[in-house]
């Protein structure tokens, strides 16, 4: 796990958002929620909340995705893609 990823793990734990799991996945991070939390407002909402909680993360911006988990619905959102990642965008187009 690379410095980044530790500070965002760090961070969203200590938010102490209740009864969420967070924990390093590889070079990921996985977010486990309750059954009953809606993905689509975490979705709709999550570049707006991530970007007011990185003011607190003062490392070099690197590649982390974030796997968010309901126990029914699961999406990724990766912050500060590679290029990679923008190729695989690109294909679906």
């Amino acid at each position: 796990m690379n410095a980044y990823q530790q500070k965002w793990v760090n961070v969203l734990t200590a938010a102490n958002i209740k009864d969420w799991q967070i924990a390093p996945r590889g070079n990921d991070i996985a977010i486990e929620m309750p059954n009953v939390t809606d993905l689509k407002l975490i979705r709709d909402n999550l570049p707006q909340t991530l970007a007011a909680i990185s003011l607190d993360i003062n490392l070099p911006h690197e590649r982390v995705k974030f796997l968010f988990h309901n126990g029914y619905e699961k999406f990724e959102y990766i912050l500060n893609p590679d290029a990679a990642d923008l190729n695989e965008e690109g294909k679906g187009r």
